[in-house]
């Protein structure tokens, strides 16, 4: 599905607020547009996890229904939802029946799959049957409270240190002082990152301020991963490498990219982190 060139991305503009079910509004972006930017073109499998807070539909007695959505799209998909659209688009819900959740749940795979031109998974959970949004943390070292003179906030890669030891190990990272910025708008987007993997041992606090440098770096969020993803792939030569990152909600939406460098290295479960 191409944009229609007579569109313009919803982002930034001032949009009104249909409140009629319209799957018009979705709005696509091609992931190969930034995919061509990386510095390093490499393989990796994955997906996008998007969790949906404020989704509210009417049942056939037009009674308001509310629930928690998570929408899975695979990381191979050609393209992604530009965000806006999508928090349009659930909004176009709140006056329009649907006979059940199954069949709200069925209309929001059909939209978006043919949006992403592939088929997306979508949960709709009650409120009062949400285990899966239960806050929890992130396991491994904490980078955060390193103390480190921090000079670049664009993304410097050769940041990036070894360990002098030359130790081969499985390591667990994460951060939470990840900010990037809308690539349209520039409004900061927050995450935390989780990075785990088998190869050399990288200097934690190389690692910090490269994270930091992506500070004032303008791309959408699953970009901004590949982009980490990249790097890091590149200059640690793992033997299995994960990155995740858990960016904190915006219009009652949150982005979760996940990208490994094999299916075996994908966690089984995405948490949900406090700032979220």
């Amino acid at each position: 599905m191409e944009p229609d060139v007579k569109r313009s991305i919803p982002l930034g503009l001032k949009t009104a607020y249909v409140a009629h079910y319209d799957p018009t509004l979705l709005f696509p972006i091609a992931r190969a547009t930034s995919r061509e930017k990386l510095a390093h073109q490499l393989d990796f499998d994955g997906h996008d996890i998007w969790r949906l807070y404020e989704l509210s539909w009417l049942n056939p007695m037009q009674q308001p229904m509310m629930g928690l959505a998570v929408i899975y799209i695979p990381a191979n998909s050609p393209c992604i939802v530009e965000s806006k659209s999508l928090k349009l688009y659930t909004n176009s819900f709140h006056q329009s029946v649907f006979d059940s959740v199954e069949h709200l749940q069925q209309s929001m795979q059909k939209d978006i799959s043919a949006v992403c031109e592939m088929d997306v998974m979508v949960d709709i959970a009650p409120l009062n049957h949400a285990e899966n949004f239960a806050i929890q943390t992130l396991t491994g070292v904490c980078l955060d409270d390193m103390k480190i003179a921090v000079e670049h906030f664009e993304p410097q890669a050769d940041l990036l240190a070894r360990c002098p030891s030359g130790a081969i190990g499985r390591y667990e990272f994460y951060s939470h002082a990840l900010r990037t910025l809308c690539p349209v708008t520039a409004q900061p987007d927050f995450a935390s990152v989780y990075i785990s993997y088998q190869g050399y041992k990288i200097q934690p606090e190389s690692l910090l301020a490269y994270l930091i440098s992506y500070r004032l770096h303008q791309d959408f969020h699953e970009h901004c991963i590949e982009s980490i993803y990249s790097d890091l792939a590149h200059f640690l030569n793992p033997q299995s490498l994960l990155v995740c990152g858990y960016y904190t909600r915006r219009g009652g939406i949150d982005i979760n990219p996940i990208r490994a460098s094999s299916k075996a290295a994908l966690p089984e479960h995405t948490p949900r982190l406090l700032r979220q």
